[in-house]
């Protein structure tokens, strides 16, 4: 899943104008002292993120600390029970951009509502059999978090809120069951607020967006087509580099996730968009995959100047346009079965915790840890997420303290609270924007108002703030210490079972895909671009040669899927004569069989069509390609 905040796009001093304390510093190294000149360097390496925020980031840590603490406000003026729950959503859904923002929240708004019926129905069910009770709940959010595991962006994320919001509204309730509606209810007041506060303050400080949103989409995909477009003249002169694909594979899936986003920025009649450029995207992996096999120049050129026909359309869209694409993510189905297993075991595990040990904060303590598991499981490595985001836990909790033992007994009206809550919620939202801390400040900004628990009669229980840390914190190290034990990740294992459904596929494409569904070649290219990048971005750790090897002939893999979906598709055209047709069809019943071993009948069947008056160029073409050398695979 995505992060409760996005990844950062600019932090420190780049994209943004220098804090007074950056120039400061600036001018000072600029003097010619070394100290100073160390000092600076020092100060931007480490805490550049805290005293040089650019202007983008401070702008994004103070809308996001006015939107929560307005919730907060606005909560305690309505005496709702738990204020402390509206500031949570609006650090859950508050992102770097309105676009996000909006998508977040509206997969919240779904998956909130689902689960909570889910859990009115949990404890409807079993109201006196605890045991069933867990055991189902277990099930229910392995269900979810494998679920999870098979869709893309905040989609993936509106099913992991199904999860954990099943988990509080249930466990809420397990002491007094007949309250389980009304805590419901309250759940879903406190989204509501939170999310209406946080969209307010995005509209407030966010003006202009739909101009930007286009001009920004539009030139992402500019800048990405000119990259291509050089790249694919760089391999027919050099050849090709496995590094360098690797990497514009990667900067093609990042510009693919944000155009929903981009799209729901400019507004309602801007859905063809979309689609226009995903098929940008999609022409522009197939100029790859072209070059890369050594296509002729006029085939990539096609397919360049149809990216470029589609980003017109992005500019001036046609009249009636009923242009359509779509693509597919990956489907690695053991990754989501260890996903839910791993979930299930947890919430098990939590439960025999609470029964053995007959802790008093047993029933938090299992919602922390369902909450935790639903935020961190379909991480592309959750063990190494959870490890920042039980430092950041700790911080929290540290923080939390000061306020509940010192601040809150001190103040006398919820606007000095407020004020005086703005100042780590500051720190924190610049610290959401600061790549290495990203998953510390997940923890902190969420939780920090709820540990504080400020309500309306200004009072605080030191020993429920005791026993509420400790859950939270027990629940980060449980979570911590069983994505490390149960079906830990490791990159060798990974990479394996990649390059093995790489294998299947490109066996499958012969038959239409793993589903039968006739992938195109757009679609193809699209998923196993995906699959590349996930594998190279989660197996860091893995050694250079073996990963260069994976990834060269997983674009070797890309490109001979391109040549036999191609010559499925003239194989099921009435238009191709039927003797070429036969020929086809027992090259592509062998592939489906052998997979890159059935070359050298590539061979035969290209000898004896070469003569054949009626074989297209195109036909010829794939078969030449796919007769030649294949690499050994990884």
């Amino acid at each position: 899943m995505d992060s409760i905040v996005q990844r950062p796009e600019d932090c420190g001093f780049s994209g943004g104008k220098m804090s007074g304390f950056g120039r400061k510093t600036a001018g000072l190294a600029a003097s010619g002292s070394p100290f100073w000149s160390e000092l600076r360097d020092l100060l931007i390496q480490r805490w550049g993120w805290l005293f040089a925020p650019s202007a983008k980031d401070l702008g994004f840590a103070v809308r996001t600390s006015v939107a929560a603490i307005l919730s907060l406000l606005i909560a305690m003026w309505m005496e709702l029970g738990s204020p402390q729950w509206a500031p949570l959503t609006v650090w859950v859904v508050a992102t770097a951009s309105r676009g996000e923002s909006l998508s977040k929240a509206r997969w919240r708004f779904v998956g909130t509502i689902i689960g909570g019926c889910m859990g009115v129905a949990l404890i409807a069910s079993f109201p006196q059999q605890a045991g069933l009770f867990f055991i189902a709940l277990a099930v229910w959010i392995g269900l979810c978090c494998g679920w999870a595991t098979f869709l893309d962006g905040y989609r993936r994320y509106g099913l992991l809120v199904i999860s954990f919001t099943s988990a509080i509204v249930a466990t809420g309730a397990i002491s007094q069951p007949d309250d389980v509606f009304n805590v419901a209810m309250a759940r879903g007041t406190y989204i509501m607020l939170g999310t209406l506060c946080e969209a307010v303050l995005a509209a407030l400080f966010l003006p202009n967006v739909q101009k930007e949103a286009k001009a920004r989409l539009l030139a992402r995909l500019r800048q990405i087509t000119a990259k291509v477009a050089t790249h694919a003249m760089v391999v027919r002169e050099r050849g090709s580099d496995p590094e360098t694909e690797s990497r514009l594979l990667t900067e093609l899936v990042d510009a693919n996730a944000r155009i929903e986003f981009d799209v729901l920025e400019m507004g309602s009649g801007t859905r063809r968009s979309a689609d226009h450029a995903r098929a940008v995207l999609a022409r522009l992996l197939a100029v790859l995959a072209r070059a890369q096999g050594r296509s002729s120049e006029s085939d990539v050129d096609r397919d360049l100047e149809a990216a470029y026909r589609h980003i017109a359309a992005i500019v001036e869209p046609p009249r009636h346009d009923r242009f359509t694409f779509r693509t597919h993510s990956p489907r690695h189905m053991l990754e989501a079965v260890l996903n839910g297993l791993r979930a299930a075991t947890g919430i098990i595990g939590a439960w025999l915790l609470w029964e053995v040990t007959a802790w008093p904060s047993g029933p938090a303590f299992v919602s922390f840890v369902a909450l935790v598991y639903g935020l961190l499981a379909t991480r592309e490595i959750p063990a190494l997420a959870s490890s920042g985001f039980y430092r950041g836990a700790v911080w929290c909790a540290g923080v939390a303290g000061i306020y509940a033992f010192l601040v809150v007994p001190a103040v006398t009206v919820p606007e000095y609270l407020a004020l005086l809550l703005l100042i780590p919620m500051v720190v924190g939202g610049l610290a959401a924007r600061a790549p290495k801390l990203v998953n510390h400040a997940f923890s902190f900004n969420m939780f920090l108002p709820v540990l504080i628990g400020p309500s309306n009669l200004m009072r605080y229980d030191e020993v429920s703030f005791l026993n509420g840390a400790s859950a939270f914190l027990g629940a980060v190290l449980f979570t911590r210490v069983t994505f490390g034990v149960v079906f830990p990740f490791r990159a060798d294992s990974h990479l394996r079972r990649t390059s093995a459904w790489v294998e299947k596929q490109l066996r499958l494409s012969a038959r239409g895909g793993l589903n039968g569904n006739g992938q195109n070649v757009h679609q193809w290219l699209a998923i196993n671009a995906a699959s590349m990048v996930r594998a190279v971005r989660n197996c860091q750790g893995v050694p250079r040669d073996m990963m260069l090897a994976y990834m060269a002939r997983h674009l070797h893999a890309m490109t001979l899927g391109v040549w036999v979906i191609e010559l499925r598709e003239a194989a099921a055209l009435n238009a191709t004569p039927a003797s070429v047709r036969k020929r086809l069809q027992v090259f592509l019943r062998a592939w489906f069989r052998q997979g890159d071993a059935a070359t050298p009948l590539a061979r035969t069947v290209l000898c004896s069509l070469r003569k054949s008056p009626d074989v297209t160029s195109d036909i010829q073409g794939a078969l030449r390609r796919l007769a030649g050398d294949v690499p050994p695979v990884a």
